[in-house]
């Protein structure tokens, strides 16, 4: 990953952090964005921290535009931005809990394409990873407006692999299952870690599609579920 400019988006999150880390460690350049986010978060001086909004059009052309001015290019996207609700049925969800699902997790995936596709398509063999969610492929009760915005979003990258193979950039989508975070122990005291998915390995999938090997892997949804199979 040595001269790759790499752009995380959720940087300082649980996942994202490790992802951030395993990039800079494969010797990329990153810049790393979140809502929050300091350039003292990660050492060295080959991190940029970008504090930036996705959730708008505008937002998301900020960030993009950030880079190229910074650096002429973008060889990876790596995109961790999500949110998760769950626990009403599909008939007891209300319109804003479906909307905020559709906007963290599918509109801001779609708006940050879209800016970072012209830019990328210039960068022969760029990579886009994106993390979905089992619940994706794999709805349950309670989750409707998570999974059904997770299933959409594996729909739009599939769809940008295809628009854009012609030139070599890859898209591809993870859909890990619970993973081992802060959060997730919290909310899920009882749970059996040890099946749970570690964010490290999530991570190392993503630098491993981002770097030369990963070239011929397009399209792709990839399962990682750790123990709970």
């Amino acid at each position: 990953m040595k001269g790759k400019i790499v752009l995380v988006t959720g940087a300082n999150g649980a996942l994202g952090r490790e992802v951030t880390q395993a990039m800079l460690d494969a010797g990329a350049t990153v810049v790393g964005t979140s809502r929050k986010i300091q350039a003292t978060e990660f050492s060295g001086d080959t991190f940029v921290a970008l504090p930036g909004e996705l959730s708008s059009s505008a937002g998301a052309q900020a960030v993009v535009d950030f880079v190229v001015s910074k650096f002429g290019r973008l060889d990876v996207l790596a995109h961790t931005v999500g949110g998760f609700a769950g626990g009403p049925s599909i008939a007891e969800t209300d319109d804003a809990t479906y909307q905020r699902m559709i906007d963290l997790n599918l509109n801001c995936t779609f708006y940050l394409l879209r800016a970072a596709i012209p830019v990328m398509r210039k960068t022969r063999g760029a990579r886009i990873v994106a993390i979905g969610s089992r619940a994706a492929v794999d709805p349950g009760a309670g989750v409707g407006a998570y999974s059904a915005s997770k299933a959409a979003m594996v729909a739009l990258i599939r769809t940008v692999a295809a628009e854009n193979k012609d030139v070599g950039l890859t898209a591809n989508v993870i859909l890990p299952g619970a993973m081992d975070t802060p959060a997730n122990r919290q909310a899920m005291p009882t749970a059996d870690v040890s099946k749970w998915v570690q964010p490290a390995h999530v991570a190392a999938l993503i630098a491993w599609l981002a770097g030369e090997a990963g070239k011929d892997v397009n399209g792709a949804v990839l399962p990682v579920y750790g123990g709970d199979v």
